[in-house]
């Protein structure tokens, strides 16, 4: 079990993405910590997951009444210590990953960046108030490498890229302007590692020995890394081995 002991007894968290591989993973491992009183599962969706700690509850990222709607509910419940945003969309309807510039579409773009990007975005606009900011919280949103243009080295995948770049720019922008006002609130991008879910099923025969992870072993290692964040920490993506990635 990760230890969360940077953090304040009886945390309280918030997933998104709750049905995604990850996501889901998330909650498995925060379920069974001692430390956390409080889950709050957000799905599409709305899960039922049987559990005491977790409470589930209706979100679209797409949608911002849904967002307002679940941040104003939340916000009755208490503060919270970590909150993370476990989506991503690599494919899916209208998206493709591009081999080529031929292959890039207004659809494409369009969807990766309200999945990947937006969505994201306005999740923080809406959620990072409702973390507390008396002591150590952290807002973690799931990257990728690939969204690092001084790692690009093979092109393609244009639209999932450039997405993940803006994602990777939106949270150092929150993290400066957070900055400025609490001292104890750290912002994030989490790179999973390559992950045994739907996203990645595709592409997994490229993947080296040893380098496709099960969501629970990358959910425990970013837990791992969740924890050793410090402010100094807060604006970067990190994998989930603990490296800093350049942007």
């Amino acid at each position: 079990m990760t230890p969360l002991n940077s953090f304040e007894t009886n945390m309280r968290v918030i997933v998104l993405g709750a049905s995604g591989g990850i996501g889901s993973a998330f909650i498995q491992l925060l379920s069974q910590n001692d430390r956390v009183k409080d889950i709050y599962a957000l799905s599409r969706q709305g899960l039922s997951l049987n559990d005491k700690t977790v409470y589930n509850l209706t979100c679209d990222f797409t949608e911002e009444e849904s967002l307002i709607a679940a941040a104003e509910s939340l916000r009755e419940t208490g503060v919270f210590d970590l909150i993370i945003v476990a989506t991503g969309k690599l494919q899916g309807e209208g998206m493709v990953p591009e081999k080529n510039i031929r292959a890039m579409t207004y659809d494409g773009f369009s969807n990766s960046f309200m999945t990947n990007a937006i969505g994201p975005a306005m999740t923080a606009k809406y959620f990072l108030p409702l973390l507390r900011s008396d002591k150590k919280s952290v807002f973690a949103a799931l990257s990728a490498r690939v969204g690092s243009l001084s790692d690009n080295r093979l092109g393609g995948w244009y639209a999932y890229r450039a997405s993940k770049a803006a994602l990777n720019m939106i949270i150092k922008t929150l993290s400066i302007e957070s900055g400025r006002r609490y001292k104890d609130k750290i912002i994030i991008g989490l790179h999973p590692g390559t992950v045994d879910t739907s996203l990645s099923k595709p592409f997994q025969g490229n993947v080296p020995d040893g380098k496709l992870f099960t969501p629970e072993y990358s959910a425990k290692k970013l837990l791992e890394v969740i924890e050793a964040t410090t402010l100094e920490d807060s604006g970067n993506l990190l994998a989930w081995d603990g490296e800093t990635i350049p942007f």
